[in-house]
């Protein structure tokens, strides 16, 4: 059965009052910039924490932002982990960049050791420039890096930049909203990448270039027949529900995406 997640970053604008006028990274910033300081740290977390059950998630995906491998200390992780048991909140994976440097990224492999989650889903440049250190640093840890098509308009695209060491410690994290904005077919995409997933990013996008997301089933991912695919495949891995506006709180839509989602994971493959 597939475990559904929470993507944190759906929170991306939070700390902007849902003012993100200048981008994504300002939202990252700001959440960098609000919780990094150890002294607030737990109530922070804690309160981010709180409002995740209540829209009916039990497991979640800690974007990178909120707990990041540059200035995590021991003493953030046991916050973390005491938070995430308080809230009684499984965590699947830590999503973003995971350095460029083989020293960034044995960082971050020892932050999501740490906090347990066992998949990092999102990029790396170390991949490219050293990937034998990659190889190594995931099996050390016990990790899967599953990573994600952004600039990667093709699954063949993404696929050579995983390279081929038979999907051990090396997948995909696929983002249907990306290929939407691509102009891919993500179900094809899906079907295309097939035993090489390691992690599912559930999004929704408005039609355009500009990467803007929605609620399920107002874009034009077709997400029921990306979840389809994912069973006609046997994918029996994570789904994380992402869903990030730049202006306005998405827990309501989340939890709307959210029953969509079980729906069609309860329906019958062949119907």
């Amino acid at each position: 059965m597939n475990t559904i997640s929470f993507m944190s970053a759906n929170y991306v604008a939070r700390q902007t009052g849902y003012q993100m006028t200048q981008g994504w990274m300002q939202g990252d910033r700001a959440a960098n910039d609000y919780f990094r300081p150890l002294a607030t740290f737990a109530a922070r977390f804690d309160e981010m924490l709180a409002t995740i059950r209540p829209m009916g998630f039990e497991v979640m995906d800690i974007w990178l932002a909120h707990l990041h491998w540059s200035w995590a200390t021991a003493e953030h992780i046991a916050i973390a982990r005491a938070m995430l048991a308080k809230h009684r909140l499984r965590l699947t994976s830590l999503a973003g960049n995971f350095g460029s440097t083989p020293a960034e990224f044995e960082s971050a492999c020892k932050l999501a050791a740490a906090v347990g989650a066992k998949v990092l889903g999102g990029s790396t440049a170390v991949l490219q420039s050293d990937r034998a250190f990659v190889v190594a640093a995931l099996k050390t840890y016990g990790l899967i890096l599953g990573l994600e098509n952004h600039p990667e308009k093709t699954p063949d695209e993404l696929l050579a930049k995983m390279g081929d060491d038979g999907g051990e410690v090396i997948g995909a994290t696929v983002d249907t909203g990306w290929f939407g904005t691509h102009g891919y077919d993500a179900a094809w995409a899906i079907e295309q990448l097939g035993e090489r997933i390691a992690h599912v990013h559930l999004k929704d996008v408005v039609p355009g270039p500009q990467h803007v997301t929605c609620r399920f089933g107002e874009g034009c991912v077709p997400l029921e027949a990306c979840v389809q695919a994912l069973k006609r495949i046997g994918y029996s891995g994570g789904i994380s529900v992402e869903h990030e506006p730049e202006h306005a709180d998405p827990r309501e839509d989340l939890r709307a995406s959210l029953r969509l989602l079980q729906g069609w994971l309860s329906a019958d493959v062949s119907a």
